[in-house]
């Protein structure tokens, strides 16, 4: 574990387990692991590689259900903040870097954009959300940065480029849209956090997390979101990501 003392090894022991989410073993994420060689890293450089990795390399996007596993998020190869979250952790864990999972609820404005129509007006007015939290020497980082990839939070800092203030929408809610902290370097990052109505507090996993605090909805509603709801939503936000001019 990067950086900890042998008395802390103890204490920051329950936030390096796997999980069924957090299955940081899976032979898909140990190859990627292996890969791009972050074991070898320096903490900083570990927790600042793989960060980046997925934010940009795991491009924003809806995946069937927050509750998948960080496997399955990598396969998928895209992601939105929970599932994001479960992968980052995964990756984080999986190199010996202490994480956990801070769990609340947003406004679903920040989705209108890459919500539209029907499909927005369906949706419940408050969304699950998380974001990861880091030990790293003897301090907790918040990580919320990591949701939207550069690629598409580019397009949308052009889409808006006379925007001034708080931004709201398409998947952002940043006191500055043109400059958001979304880059870690010992420090907290966010690009959701003010849509944030409702704080649930820290949990060791996702698994705990989500085991209490699912999205409710029906079972039509479900189906409805995962066949045809987020298609549509991933349509719209890669029509954003490819827009040019």
């Amino acid at each position: 574990m990067c950086n900890q003392t042998v008395r802390e090894d103890c204490t920051m022991n329950q936030y390096l387990q796997e999980t069924n989410m957090l299955d940081f073993r899976h032979s898909s994420i140990q190859s990627l692991i292996e890969e791009k060689q972050w074991a070898n890293e320096e903490c900083f450089h570990k927790i600042r590689k793989i960060y980046d990795f997925v934010r940009d390399d795991i491009p924003f996007g809806y995946n069937r259900d927050d509750t998948i596993p960080a496997s399955e998020v990598l396969k998928d190869g895209y992601g939105q903040c929970n599932t994001k979250g479960t992968l980052l952790m995964a990756l984080l864990r999986g190199v010996g870097v202490p994480c956990r999972i801070h769990g609340f609820t947003i406004d679903k404005q920040l989705q209108k954009g890459a919500m539209t129509g029907l499909i927005y007006s369906l949706a419940p007015r408050s969304i699950v959300h998380s974001w990861v939290e880091i030990q790293y020497k003897g301090q907790w980082y918040n990580l919320e940065g990591f949701i939207l990839d550069k690629d598409y939070l580019q397009k949308l800092q052009e889409k808006f480029s006379a925007h001034e203030g708080s931004f709201c929408g398409y998947g952002a809610a940043t006191d500055n849209l043109q400059n958001p902290q979304i880059d870690w370097n010992v420090n907290d990052t966010y690009i959701q956090k003010e849509g944030i109505n409702q704080d649930f507090g820290v949990f060791d996993s996702p698994d705990e997390f989500l085991a209490v605090h699912q999205q409710q909805l029906s079972p039509l509603r479900k189906w409805a979101y995962q066949n045809v709801g987020r298609k549509l939503m991933n349509r719209n936000v890669e029509k954003i990501r490819s827009h040019s001019g």
